[in-house]
């Protein structure tokens, strides 16, 4: 196990080093001719649960990768990575979504709204999934209409014991505010398998964010993830602080950790990560 998990922190870091050159070697490169055109802010949907209500853009990519710890109360603490997702814009309202995700643990990855795992069987596993979907803007904000999209995913193991396809759909909508504060929230419904068991989860999620400066950002955030027809229901919440930092418009280092509030969930979970635009 330690191997597997050195192996894959390095995968990690390699690819978090590779997009941080990368981007900042993009954005300090000279336009020729034209000037360049202005792109709206970078928002990925790994900054938080409630993932972002804009799209790509029209042949624009983003890459997202990060690392979760989740500290578990009654069995082995949960380690995911690399979350590896590329969104790639269709049309300014279509964009395309696969990605990639190692878990190891007790438990699966539930704080990662672009993850699919719910949970182990109480014993240390391994588990991957590939992910695959499609995001879709639904409206524009115009007063107290939201800015809204809808998530259509499929996330299919490529290794673990369990060879059951699960499929999530989420409905995200959120309004800003003339301080340029956002409010956002997301609903998630999701089927989901274990072992010997297959059932249906409910994951509602709200979230302010804040801008401190132009490129610091802070947020607050509410998500639980529940679920409907399991042989062993459960509640798990959480509240969750987290901020990000533009290195360049198109390059985005972000840190979040909660805390669990209802018997259910986990003590503590952090996570770290990067995104880039090109």
């Amino acid at each position: 196990m330690t191997r597997w998990l050195i192996t894959l922190f390095l995968v990690f870091t390699g690819s978090m080093n590779f997009a941080i050159r990368s981007a900042i070697a993009q954005d300090e490169r000279p336009e020729v001719g034209t000037e360049p055109a202005e792109r709206p802010e970078l928002e990925t949907d790994r900054d938080a649960f409630t993932p972002a209500t804009s799209t790509v853009g029209k042949r624009l990519t983003i890459f997202e990768t990060s690392y979760s710890f989740i500290d578990n109360k009654d069995v082995a603490d949960t380690h995911s990575l690399p979350e590896m997702l590329l969104r790639y814009g269709l049309s300014d309202r279509i964009e395309f979504r696969l990605g990639w995700n190692f878990e190891v643990g007790g438990a699966g990855d539930i704080v990662s709204g672009s993850e699919g795992s719910e949970g182990f069987a109480g014993k240390v596993e391994r588990e991957s999934q590939i992910l695959y979907g499609l995001k879709a803007a639904i409206s524009e904000q115009d007063r107290w209409i939201p800015r809204s999209a809808v998530i259509l995913q499929g996330f299919t193991p490529t290794s673990g014991e369990v060879p059951a396809t699960d499929v999530t759909a989420t409905y995200t909508l959120g309004w800003e505010f003339a301080n340029k504060w956002r409010l956002d929230s997301s609903m998630r419904y999701g089927t989901e398998h274990s072992t010997n068991d297959a059932f249906n989860q409910w994951a509602p999620s709200v979230v302010l964010r804040v801008p401190v400066t132009e490129k610091w950002q802070v947020h607050a955030e509410y998500f639980g993830i529940f679920s409907q027809g399991s042989e062993h229901d459960f509640s798990r919440a959480f509240i969750s602080p987290g901020m990000h930092y533009l290195l360049t418009e198109n390059l985005e280092l972000g840190v979040r950790l909660g805390w669990g509030i209802t018997k259910d969930a986990p003590s503590l979970f952090t996570n770290v990560g990067v995104g880039w635009r090109f």
